[in-house]
């Protein structure tokens, strides 16, 4: 008897499941930084032990749709004609990329060519890294210190430096023109990177802030941990910040 009240509740519960089969079923709801004023990426360098294909998939899979480009997935030395074919694959993955770098940069020679790169790929942002020392030859290039030159506020190495990212967002928002995404252990050097929400940065009062000085520009996730096999990191850090995006717009 017992065997036959188990069968016929195993058939009930198929039923349903069979009657939606082959019919169209409602879609995911959108992601919850779709309407916000900031736009969610993912920095290149995260993926700098794997090609651009499995870049794009990442992308693709996690519902993210910028990407700073690093230079180990565009040279710095590609023709025109290679700059249009990595669009054309990003254009096909639905990203847009929106920023090089980090570029570093030690020669007067290597400032001009990573900015003639950006002019050629089509960019508006370049995350530089030059050498003090080269820091009036790169405001030469950008006209006494024009409104356009700013900074990429890592905020874990923000953290990391003892600084308050919430605060220097706020005291530094018309020069931020890029942030990197990550999460800490600790406000110090020794402090190292994990999953976003796994550290000790206040996350929510950093997307709180995003809002309040009206933050146009790409967060972008640079994820630094297991990089040999980032990706349940990648989408532990997306689903989490999206989670704290969603939870404080109550």
């Amino acid at each position: 008897m017992k065997s036959i009240i188990r069968i016929l509740v195993c058939t009930l519960l198929v039923i349903p499941l069979m009657s939606v089969h082959g019919q169209d079923r409602p879609d995911p709801q959108p992601a919850p930084d779709i309407d916000e004023c900031f736009n969610l990426g993912i920095a290149g360098y995260t993926f700098a032990r794997f090609d651009l294909e499995k870049t794009l998939e990442t992308l693709k899979r996690t519902d993210v749709h910028y990407l700073c480009i690093k230079n180990f997935h565009l040279p710095l030395t590609s023709t025109d004609e290679e700059i249009k074919a990595f669009h054309a694959k990003l254009k096909s993955a639905d990203v847009i990329g929106y920023a090089v770098g980090p570029l570093y940069m030690k020669t007067k020679e290597e400032v001009d060519q990573v900015f003639e790169y950006a002019r050629r790929v089509g960019v508006k942002t370049i995350v530089g890294v030059p050498t003090y020392d080269l820091l009036p030859y790169v405001n030469e290039n950008v006209k006494d210190l024009d409104p356009r030159m700013g900074m990429c506020l890592d905020i874990g190495h923000d953290r990391r430096n003892g600084k308050d990212p919430v605060a220097d967002l706020e005291k530094y928002h018309a020069r931020v023109f890029d942030i990197h995404l990550k999460d800490v252990t600790d406000a110090s050097k020794h402090g190292y990177s994990v999953e976003v929400g796994r550290g000790i940065l206040d996350i929510p009062a950093f997307v709180r802030m995003l809002r309040k000085v009206n933050y146009t520009g790409v967060v972008s996730l640079e994820h630094e941990r297991n990089m040999d096999n980032p990706f349940m990191g990648i989408a532990e850090s997306i689903g989490y910040f999206r989670g704290v995006i969603e939870a404080t717009k109550r």
